[in-house]
């Protein structure tokens, strides 16, 4: 099985990635993920170090606020162009926009609640992770407890928000049905199919 580095903003970020990497035929070789996606801009001329040294390398990034994944790559690389062995993904706006994308796991994971409309283009949400929030709110209680911060709170999620997700993640989340709705989806397994094509060519 082939490998690369992978390095993630946070821990779902971790678990999407690694599920992705399973349905291409690749594994983590270094897992690199140290809370947010500073840490990740703060240490681009590593990751291109890296991928120069023939360590294949995937950063997976949020857009959050850019106006386009375009753009927040020309920030991240200047005039460089990427190394060949280095993925560059930008989940638009979040990874949370991936999972909103599977409508039939997310009905398995919030339940039979009212008033739930899942996204038809969740790539085009202003704040993915704000909207699956919102539905978690209407779930039922367990999801609801894990997912959703208390009253008093001054975090925007649950104790339980990672755990619960990752598990989906794991369990029930598609990555087809969720790519017939995000394109930046699709264009992630898209980068990671040809990399593990290029790396099984030269083993």
């Amino acid at each position: 099985m082939n490998s690369a580095a992978l390095a993630t903003e946070d821990i779902l970020s971790e678990s999407i990635a690694q599920r992705l990497f399973a349905t291409h035929g690749l594994v983590a070789s270094v897992l690199l993920r140290r809370q947010g996606r500073g840490y990740l801009y703060s240490r681009m001329k590593n990751w291109c170090e890296m991928a120069n040294n023939n360590q294949p390398l995937v950063l997976l990034t949020d857009l959050d606020s850019k106006p386009c994944a375009s753009v927040l790559i020309k920030e991240w690389l200047g005039r460089n162009s990427p190394p060949i062995n280095l993925v560059l993904r930008v989940a638009v706006r979040d990874v949370e926009s991936w999972l909103l994308a599977d409508h039939e796991g997310m009905q398995q994971l919030l339940g039979k609640a009212k008033n739930v409309h899942l996204p038809l283009d969740p790539d085009r949400l202003p704040d993915p992770k704000r909207y699956l929030l919102s539905l978690a709110g209407k779930a039922r209680r367990d999801v609801r407890d894990d997912l959703v911060e208390t009253r008093g709170s001054s975090a925007i999620q649950g104790l339980g928000y990672n755990a619960r997700l990752c598990s989906f993640v794991c369990t029930d989340w598609s990555i087809e049905r969720a790519s017939s709705r995000s394109d930046s989806l699709r264009r992630t397994r898209l980068r990671l199919s040809e990399l593990a094509t290029r790396l099984a060519h030269k083993a």
